[in-house]
């Protein structure tokens, strides 16, 4: 496994790991209260710190238990990037909508920064995810 698709692993992992503990422990308030009350400002900065910092430590990590691997790309790593940033482009430009929409509805500051977050991890996974297929099935 070279070490793009295992930093695509990673990210995939800490990006699916860490945004789901976020939005269980944030989104189990909501039953029965106010949006307004609730604290997520801390929670999704934190969330957003651990994030960064897992996938850079866990990098670091992988490439320290490989050393032979790590910082090689050839042109097919290259080009595998490239196609899963451009997924995560697409994914982050339709799923940006939703807070846009949210805002012209003068909807909570809660759901509009709640549904960014949002399409940040969804855009992430999806890009690691294709270039996980494109590493394992190929173009």
């Amino acid at each position: 496994m070279s070490s793009e698709e295992k930093r695509a692993w990673i990210y995939a992992v800490v990006g699916v790991g860490v945004a789901a503990v976020y939005f269980v422990t944030v989104l189990s308030q909501v039953p029965g209260a106010d949006v307004a009350r609730i604290a997520y400002v801390q929670p999704m900065l934190v969330a957003i710190g651990a994030a960064i910092g897992l996938g850079i430590v866990v990098a670091i990590v992988a490439a320290i238990a490989s050393p032979k691997d790590a910082g090689r790309a050839d042109e097919r790593d290259r080009q595998i990037h490239r196609m899963g940033e451009y997924v995560g482009f697409y994914v982050m430009s339709i799923a940006a909508l939703v807070p846009l929409a949210l805002a012209m509805a003068e909807a909570a500051h809660f759901w509009i920064a709640n549904a960014l977050y949002l399409a940040f991890v969804l855009a992430t996974v999806a890009s690691s995810v294709v270039k996980i297929v494109l590493y394992r099935r190929g173009f």
